[in-house]
């Protein structure tokens, strides 16, 4: 089969190979890819974790064309979508259920070769099954959507609360049609006025471009004066991150979703002063199932953020694309 290595930064080569021995676990034809940000990180090499060669792939979505006896409720012909997080099950955030943070944890397409390939074989208990209606691009946009459901769980968000979402990306946009579904009231910040249009027209009311406005006095007004109760901070920049504290009310919570590239100086006496909720959030547990019925049901608008759908052997040019004009692309997918 055809798979897609990166082979160093900014190098890409398809290579034909065999599938692993995958008796054990199981096997789909990739119908859609999505790239995700940090592939294009990886691509570049300034991912922290990059290990070359590899083959790049976490957001999958494709058929079932073989599956174990044991495999729970899966079975040939089902369309399904792969959680990428592999957990070992032993260490202690295994035990308390928050397998998202394993002291083990391996992503496929980071710490082991992903799905950049045609057909790809993953641990049974690691699937999940779609609706045969659903596209296999919207498929593609599950696992990305599980990201954002996270990060906002996190944040605890609750109905009528103002949340403020930094960074309008795939995660953030989500994340953002999420807090909505949920009865609050998003205000998204994104230097970008596209991807801020994008929000309107997803019904994103609130939205704020920080290099032309105050963003403290615009959420100040949208608050009536007491700040936003949460945040989710979906961009990684360190401008935003820095502006989370003055963003949020007095006891806000914080989450913090997007991965800067160093360490980021921040007042901690703020977060006593304020007595904020920082948390972090590192991939998601248990979301799976959620993402799958909102998107299924229509609640989350996966369509209107896919920039690109392309072909499996696109991929390579379109790395280059979204690296040199980043702002043109939310969602970039390829069929297989």
């Amino acid at each position: 089969m055809k798979a897609l290595f990166l082979k160093e930064a900014k190098k890409f080569e398809f290579q034909d190979i065999s599938l692993e021995n995958s008796e054990e676990k199981i096997t789909i034809k990739v119908k859609a890819l999505g790239i995700c940000g940090s592939e294009i990180s990886a691509y570049k090499g300034v991912f922290p974790l990059g290990i070359f060669p590899r083959t790049l792939g976490h957001e999958l979505a494709g058929e079932v064309v073989y599956a174990p006896e044991n495999a729970k409720g899966v079975v040939e012909g089902d369309h399904v979508v792969l959680e990428p997080y592999v957990y070992c099950g032993k260490c202690y955030p295994c035990s308390v259920g928050k397998t998202n943070a394993c002291e083990n944890l391996e992503v496929i397409g980071v710490h082991r070769n992903g799905g950049y390939m045609e057909y790809y074989a993953h641990d049974k208990d690691l699937v999940h099954k779609i609706p045969k209606d659903m596209p296999f691009e919207y498929g593609a946009m599950v696992e990305p959507l599980t990201i954002s459901l996270h990060g906002v769980h996190r944040a605890n968000v609750k109905a009528g609360e103002c949340v403020v979402i930094t960074g309008a990306g795939a995660i953030g946009i989500l994340a953002a049609q999420y807090v909505k579904y949920l009865g609050a009231v998003p205000i998204v910040i994104d230097p970008l006025d596209k991807r801020l249009e994008l929000c309107k027209g997803l019904g994103i009311d609130h939205i704020i471009n920080p290099s032309r406005q105050n963003a403290v006095d615009e959420i100040r007004e949208m608050t009536g004066g007491r700040m936003a109760e949460a945040l989710v901070e979906a961009s990684g920049a360190v401008s935003a991150i820095k502006s989370a504290i003055d963003y949020v009310a007095y006891t806000g919570k914080v989450s913090l979703v997007g991965y800067s590239h160093g360490e980021i100086p921040l007042p901690t006496f703020m977060f006593t002063k304020k007595e904020l909720d920082v948390n972090g959030s590192r991939n998601s547990a248990n979301e799976f199932p959620l993402a799958i019925d909102l998107i299924d049901k229509g609640a989350i608008d996966v369509k209107a953020m896919i920039t690109n759908l392309i072909d499996f052997e696109e991929m390579p040019a379109y790395f280059e694309k979204i690296t040199n004009t980043p702002s043109e692309f939310i969602k970039v997918i390829a069929k297989l």
